[in-house]
C-alpha cells in the first residue's frame, strides 16, 4: 500500500478565506482530496476534520500544514498530538513555513525527528513564555486601570429620558414591546435589561 501525504487547513471562524492554505499544500504535492479543513479556533484539538484526518494516517504517511499555528495555538497540546503522530502512530509531520519542522527528513539516523522535537520543544517555551508575559500585563493593566476609576468592561447602560412614561405605557398594555423600543431607540436585549433594572429598584 502506497503512503499518502495529507494536509490539514484550520482557519478561524470569522476568516472564510483558506484559499492560500490550499494553494501551498497542492503546491506541496497534496492532492485536494486528502485535504482536511477545520473552520475553527486553535485553543485545543476538538475538532470534526482534524480527528477523522488522524484516524486515517498510517505509519510512513506523512501530514503537511502551512505553518505550525495552523495546526494548533496550545503549544503544550500541539506536542502531545505531535507525539501520537510521530511516536505512536508513525507517521511524518512538515511544516512549510519552517523546513526544520520536518520529521521526513533523514528519519533512518533520527537527526530529522530529533531536530524536530527541539525546535518544537523551543516554540512551546517562547509561546507560553509569551503568554505569561501576555497575562501579567493585562493584570497589570487592569491593576493601574482600577486604581484610576477607570470602568472595566463593557459600559453601563443608561436610561433614555423619556424612560418612565414609555415603560409604564408599554406595562398598561398601551405600547407593543417592539414600539416601546422604537420610541426609546433600545434594542431588545438593553430594553429588558434595563427593565429588569428599574423593576428591582422600585
Amino acid at each position: 500500500m502506497n503512503n499518502r501525504i495529507y494536509g490539514y487547513i484550520r482557519v478561524s471562524a470569522k476568516d472564510q478565506n483558506e484559499a492560500r492554505q490550499i494553494e501551498a499544500l497542492k503546491s506541496a504535492g497534496v492532492d485536494e482530496r486528502f485535504i482536511f479543513l477545520d473552520k475553527s479556533s486553535g485553543k485545543n484539538f476538538n475538532r470534526n476534520e482534524y480527528q477523522v484526518l488522524k484516524r486515517a494516517l498510517r505509519e510512513q504517511d506523512t501530514l503537511i500544514i502551512k505553518s505550525i499555528d495552523r495546526l494548533g495555538r496550545n503549544y503544550t497540546e500541539i506536542i502531545q498530538e505531535w507525539k501520537e503522530i510521530t511516536k505512536d502512530i508513525k507517521a511524518n509531520i512538515k511544516v512549510l513555513d519552517m523546513p526544520l519542522l520536518d520529521t521526513s527528513v533523514n528519519t533512518k539516523d533520527l537527526i530529522g525527528t530529533f531536530i524536530a522535537d527541539l525546535v518544537l520543544q523551543i516554540l512551546s517555551y517562547v509561546a507560553e513564555t509569551e503568554r505569561l508575559n501576555i497575562r501579567q500585563r493585562q493584570a497589570e493593566g487592569i491593576k493601574i486601570a482600577k486604581e484610576n476609576g477607570k470602568h472595566l468592561g463593557r459600559p453601563k447602560a443608561k436610561f433614555p429620558s423619556d424612560f418612565n412614561n414609555v415603560y409604564q405605557s408599554w406595562k398598561d398594555g398601551k405600547l407593543t414591546a417592539k414600539i416601546a423600543m422604537e420610541q426609546l431607540n433600545l434594542k431588545r436585549t438593553t430594553f429588558y435589561k434595563l427593565v429588569n433594572e428599574y423593576e428591582s429598584n422600585k
